[in-house]
């Protein structure tokens, strides 16, 4: 299987190869990524113009499209080049008028010789009382009707390319489609009631009415799948491949483990025990763990992880827990430090930071096996950092890191279990579509001795309110956040607004008391900014969203983001997380600038009303689409042309079970089924996967 079949070469050639496409037109094409046949059978339309014939215009709700049969009548002639040529028709009950612009010498007497018998279709508004067909969009003679679609399919455009050229180049497309083996299990196909590749592609470019475009029109649907089950099978051969690397069993006997567990103050709630049989049952397999832990705001991933390396040192390994930045790496430390000693285990910090002889020295001792668990920012990619025994990496806040950086990691240790983790719900449709080479384990219960945090909605013209507010909080001993808007996409702007809000409240609450930190600091000096405000030396925090993920300060109680609106509610929930880790009541201040939208509105209380990061996150992809939630462009989620990963969730979870089943039956797809999806693969543009099939 090292090269393209043979009977896709036509769908995979030049644009130019289809009728009316010229070298000029291709490159148009090419804005709407479209650069070969195959591109174009999955450009659907995305809504249709009526065309069937009307007896008259007459009894038309207008502005609309009508066609219908008119006999020519009168041609009046403008008087000057630019103005408008009229002729005068008749339908069956009544007259109107066919009007066009830039009409040259006797051109349309030539067409539409009075007394002639034509159909013409096109746009009829009312001007000046009078209907008026404005340059018809087809107009001919009564034996050619069928040239007329009943119904025209809309295709999204781009400059340069019209609707007649995208019509008649999907059409050249669609005849290049050959009968292909089904790829799709037959229950399935059965139960959904779907069509064939070859004839789904024509009725989904062949709409009969408006119910032929709605997503859950077998043929559309059924495209839609398509796309889904090949993007599964490539996760799920991805997978595979992961798990044949041959693991090793690492078994411990839970000696350390339970000598954290009865030092806790708080038993570990339901999930968590869960999660961390789950993750114990995984590193005793022989295949490798990869596995991605999903938890809310707080409820608890640091033990799970800690439980995981504690594991890997049982079984005579080491482990490396990695963050996005220095300021969470050491803050891990500060959490597991003490947790460690109990234990009886070495754990050491390894950041861009450590430099010369202190540097050696742990590389040292991290190569001999004296350190047991290394904490670390991605420094721990580097070629001379070399582990004794590394049995587990373990991940967080995943979605900073690549899925090339979560393979690098594990090819640090002879066969290293993966754990990854992260505190940002994901709807389970994204998590399908970005994870499904993983296992999932979800931590869906707060510990106990959580608050709940009290949030309100405020506008901006209160500010002076808020700063009392916070000004009460401190004089009680408490600490503050205060979150700047996201201005625009210059970072400098953002600053702008950060420092101004800075020198306000600077001089609201006096010297030494408010700490700015933001994007554009040396990290030194934003460490710095944070330690300041861990510490409780500065009780309020000017940031940009720096502090969004996994800073801890549990004598922080009040989170004040203004201009909430313009951030997104997954990140919204993350900050409002940052406070209420500690035993007193927390508060989060979302602060508008009115009047706020409908939406905008709808998208605040969302927040207000629930705490449960999974709802809130369902509905921030429900309301902005997948795009805005992660930033497509480099979160890993593929782009799909036909499905629709909001509200085709079902969809993609079935093509989930569907791929592993049929990898797990024939795990080098030799069967008949498994050739066809190797041949999906290829029009799916899948190539990644069929090397792996090939590698494999």
């Amino acid at each position: 299987m090292t090269g393209r079949p043979e009977t896709l070469f036509p769908l995979f050639a030049g644009l130019e190869t289809l009728a009316g496409v010229g070298p000029k037109t291709a490159a148009l094409f090419a804005q709407l990524h479209v650069t070969t046949p195959r591109d174009l059978l999955f450009t659907l339309p995305y809504s249709g113009i009526n065309r069937a014939l009307q007896p008259t215009v007459k009894d038309a709700i207008l502005p609309a499209t009508v066609t219908v049969a008119v006999t020519v009548g009168v041609h009046r002639a403008p008087k000057n080049r630019s103005g408008a040529y009229r002729i005068h028709v008749e339908d069956s009950e009544t007259s109107f008028q066919l009007v066009f612009f830039h009409a040259r010498g006797d051109y349309w007497q030539k067409q539409l010789p009075t007394g002639a018998r034509r159909i013409v279709s096109g746009r009829v508004e009312l001007f000046d009382g009078i209907a008026q067909m404005v340059h018809p969009d087809f107009v001919v003679p009564e034996a050619e009707a069928d040239d007329i679609p009943p119904f025209e399919p809309v295709y999204p455009l781009t400059a340069g390319v019209t609707q007649k050229v995208m019509y008649k180049a999907t059409r050249g497309a669609v005849a290049l489609v050959p009968e292909l083996d089904e790829w799709i299990d037959p229950g399935q196909c059965a139960q959904a009631n779907w069509p064939t590749f070859a004839a789904a592609v024509a009725a989904a470019h062949d709409p009969k009415g408006d119910a032929d475009l709605a997503l859950t029109a077998p043929a559309r649907e059924r495209l839609a799948y398509d796309e889904l089950f090949a993007h599964q099978v490539t996760l799920a051969l991805a997978r595979q491949k992961e798990r044949r690397k041959k693991g090793r069993s690492r078994t411990g006997d839970g000696r350390l483990q339970s000598r954290i567990l009865a030092s806790l103050p708080f038993a570990p709630t339901g999930a968590q025990l869960r999660a961390i049989s789950e993750i114990t049952d995984d590193m005793a397999s022989p295949l490798r763990m990869n596995r991605l832990l999903q938890g809310d705001v707080g409820s608890g991933k640091t033990l799970v992880a800690l439980m995981a390396l504690l594991r890997a040192v049982e079984a005579g390994g080491q482990g490396v827990l990695m963050a996005p930045t220095e300021i969470l790496a050491r803050q891990h430390l500060q959490g597991l430090q003490p947790l460690a000693e109990t234990a009886g285990v070495v754990l050491e910090i390894l950041t861009g930071r450590d430099k010369g002889a202190e540097r050696r020295a742990k590389l040292e001792a991290l190569a001999r096996g004296d350190i047991h668990i290394l904490v670390g920012t991605h420094a721990v990619f580097q070629a001379d950092v070399i582990f004794h025994d590394l049995a587990l990496a373990v991940v967080d806040e995943q979605h900073k890191f690549g899925v090339r950086q979560r393979l690098e990691l594990g090819q640090k240790g002879k066969q290293a279990d993966v754990l990854v983790m992260t505190a940002t719900p994901i709807p389970r449709s994204l998590a399908l579509a970005q994870y499904g080479d993983m296992d999932v384990s979800v931590l869906d219960e707060k510990p106990p001795g959580r608050q709940p945090i009290k949030t309100a909605l405020v506008s901006t013209d209160r500010l002076d309110q808020v700063i009392d507010r916070l000004r009460a909080a401190i004089a009680e001993g408490r600490q503050c956040y205060w979150v700047c808007p996201l201005v625009e996409e210059s970072e400098v702007s953002d600053l702008i607004a950060a420092e101004e809000r800075f020198k306000r409240l600077r001089a609201a609450f006096g010297e030494g008391i408010v700490g700015l930190v933001h994007g554009q600091m040396p990290p030194a000096d934003k460490d710095a900014g944070m330690k300041a405000f861990q510490s409780g030396q500065t009780k309020v925090l000017v940031a940009t969203t720096v502090i969004e993920v996994g800073v801890d300060v549990p004598n922080a109680t009040i989170m004040v983001v203004e201009r909430a609106e313009t951030f997104g509610l997954a990140q919204l929930h993350q900050l409002r997380g940052r406070v209420g880790r500690g035993s007193a009541a927390s508060t989060c201040l979302l602060m508008y600038k009115s009047p706020l939208t409908e939406t905008g509105r709808q998208r605040l209380e969302v927040l207000r009303e629930s705490e449960d990061g999974f709802v809130i996150a369902e509905t921030d992809l429900r309301m902005r689409g997948t795009g805005d939630l992660i930033g497509t462009a480099q979160s890993g989620v593929p782009r799909f042309c036909v499905a629709d990963i909001e509200r085709q969730a079902g969809l993609m979870a079935i093509a989930q079970s569907d791929a592993r089943k049929l990898l797990n039956d024939d795990p080098t797809l030799a069967s008949g089924r498994g050739q066809a999806t190797r041949l999906l693969l290829w029009l799916m543009r899948q190539d990644e996967a069929i090397r792996l099939i090939s590698v494999g």
